[in-house]
């Protein structure tokens, strides 16, 4: 048998004992005490009596307290199975979710996971669990995150144009209409709420088809809704059309919530009843129209937020219960004015 290896010089018996006593981790300090009688002069054998491990075990802790000090004796995690996608087929998935699936081609028009690791297979002949590829694609960065509203025929430059050109425009409005008063942003939209309402995800148990009820009527209403993401502000009336009379009250609404030293900028689309002639603005509002088809009202993932939470999955027996329904939700989204702060805040419009 070959010789005992030494232990580093720069540690005792009673340090080793020291630390053993602030040590955090039951087996380093088993492993620092049996390595502390090496020290005081004891003999291997009762070191390994000691620790409850054989003579091997007691030599492999010496050559890692003596490679990485009493750090060396502390278990790491174990590294586990190694992975079966190498660099490049990793970042495969990541490139094919930044350019979206080509429908005639893939067959989908959003990746599932399953949708991801039959790509694979087919690319590389690699297989993979969903639940790998999910680890996979997390560790790079991506979640599954709600979309915001698009129009197809919007134009990218006309929206980068208006985020530039909005401050220069809130700064005209400050130094006029506003007279002095400091300035609040607001987002105006609307939503239809109807009998023929959204289904949503909801919990099930894996392999189950979970059922919510549908209603096939067309009874609806319409949440005129307005927020200030800054200050966490809301107002909303519930209409049963969209017209400038509706318009106008909920613009009489939205000037109630303003405070008394600011002025109100609405934000919003270009719909017809927003730009009548017939619109009575309140002396504290002044419209700030979006460019045609954008798709930068926050607003639009509020009634996302709203559907899924409070507004889906659900049969209403009249108008006036979708009324009912829809102040209900309103009144609970304005509990919550850091939700609103959340989905409603939008880079470009911070500094105003």
């Amino acid at each position: 048998m070959g010789a005992a290896i030494s232990l580093r010089a720069d540690f005792d018996a009673e340090g080793l004992r020291r630390l053993a006593r602030k040590s955090k981790h039951a087996a380093q300090a088993r492993r620092l005490l049996a390595l502390a009688l090496i020290y005081g002069g004891g003999s291997r054998s009762n070191a390994a009596r000691l620790g409850n491990v054989t003579l091997q075990i007691v030599r492999d802790w010496v050559l890692r307290f003596n490679a990485n000090g009493p750090d060396g004796l502390i278990d790491g995690k174990s590294p586990g199975p190694k992975s079966r996608l190498n660099d490049a087929q990793r970042t495969a998935p990541a490139r094919a979710i930044e350019q979206g699936p080509t429908p005639y081609l893939d067959g989908v028009v959003r990746w599932r996971l399953c949708d991801l690791a039959q790509w694979l297979w087919e690319a590389f002949r690699v297989s993979v669990s969903e639940q790998t590829l999910s680890r996979e694609v997390r560790a790079m960065g991506y979640r599954k995150l709600a979309a915001r509203p698009k129009h197809h025929a919007q134009d990218p430059q006309a929206s980068e144009a208006f985020k530039k050109t909005s401050p220069a425009a809130v700064a005209q409005i400050a130094n006029g209409a506003a007279q002095g008063k400091r300035i609040e942003i607001w987002f105006q939209d609307e939503a239809r709420i109807g009998q023929k309402n959204k289904i949503t995800r909801r919990w099930a148990k894996r392999g189950s088809r979970p059922s919510a009820p549908h209603d096939q009527r067309t009874r609806s209403a319409y949440i005129f809704g307005a927020i200030c993401p800054k200050l966490g502000k809301a107002a909303a009336l519930v209409m049963p059309w969209c017209d400038t009379y509706a318009m106008n009250k909920h613009l009489a609404e939205i000037s109630h919530h303003v405070a008394d030293d600011a002025h109100a900028i609405l934000v919003m689309d270009q719909a017809g009843w927003h730009m009548s002639n017939n619109l009575v603005v309140p002396d504290n509002i002044t419209i700030l129209p979006l460019p045609p088809k954008s798709s930068e009202n926050p607003v639009k993932n509020l009634w996302l937020f709203m559907r899924e939470n409070w507004l889906s999955n659900r049969i209403f027996k009249s108008y006036d219960n979708i009324v009912d329904h829809c102040c209900d939700a309103w009144r609970k989204l304005e509990t919550q004015p850091l939700r609103i702060m959340s989905i409603g805040r939008r880079d470009w419009a911070n500094g105003f």
